[in-house]
This record gives C-alpha cells, structure tokens and sequence, in this order.
C-alpha cells in the first residue's frame, strides 16, 4: 500500500511577486528550497492564507537569499504580493516507510526568512 504523506512545508511565505506573463509555476528561494529539500521542477500545492485559494504548480529555483516567492503564470492569479501561502510538497511511501518518515517543516516571517524548523506539528488542543 502506498501512502501520500507532508513531505515538507514552508509556513506563512509571503509572496513578493505574481507574474502572469511568466512562463508557469512558483520560484522560491533556492535557500528555502534547499532547508525544505524540495526539488526544481517538483510538484507543489499552494495553501493562500489570505484569500483561500488552493492550486498546484511546481517549484522553479529563485536565486537563493533574495527571499522570493513568486507565483508565475495562470497561477499568479490566485495570489499577489503580500498574501501569505502555505506551500506543501508530499511524498508516496510504503507503510514501513511511513512509520518513521518525518516531514522538514520550515517557519517563515513575513520577510521570508526562517524563523524556526520541526519535523512534527504539535498535537492540537481542545
């Protein structure tokens, strides 16, 4: 059995550009890509905090410490600079696999620089 599972995440990126003309996809940070362990040309999904958009695309690297995350072509028009996003890449394993696998979970603050890192969300609370 194959199961889908958080593979990593960057949490409260804020984007700094929508470029509809762009060919398409998401460049982000070659830093964060790299503290992530997201590949060029992976897939991602993209979680809009600020207006609830939900879209896929993949990742193209941006050049690394400029803190861009810049949704390109159709996309772009579910996001703008400002809004904060969640931006998740998933992972297919076996349930031996699954057991031990711990998800990169990188924090960002609003300049998208890390903040902190974990690889477990904690449990929530009533």
């Amino acid at each position: 059995m194959q199961l889908t599972l958080l593979k990593a995440k960057l949490h409260r990126a804020c984007v700094t550009h929508a470029e509809v003309d762009y060919e398409g996809s998401c460049a982000i940070d070659g830093d964060l890509l790299d503290a992530a362990g997201i590949l060029d040309y992976e897939q991602i999904h993209i979680y809009n905090v600020s207006n609830g958009e939900r879209f896929t695309t993949y990742a193209i690297r941006a050049e690394a410490g400029s803190g861009i995350i810049s949704v390109n072509g159709a996309a772009a028009h579910r996001a703008q600079p400002g809004d904060r996003v969640i931006i998740c890449a998933y992972a297919a394993l076996n349930a031996a696999e699954a057991v031990n696998f711990k998800p990169r979970l990188i924090y960002l603050n609003e300049h998208n620089r890390i903040i902190r890192t974990a690889n477990a969300i904690p449990v929530q609370a009533a």
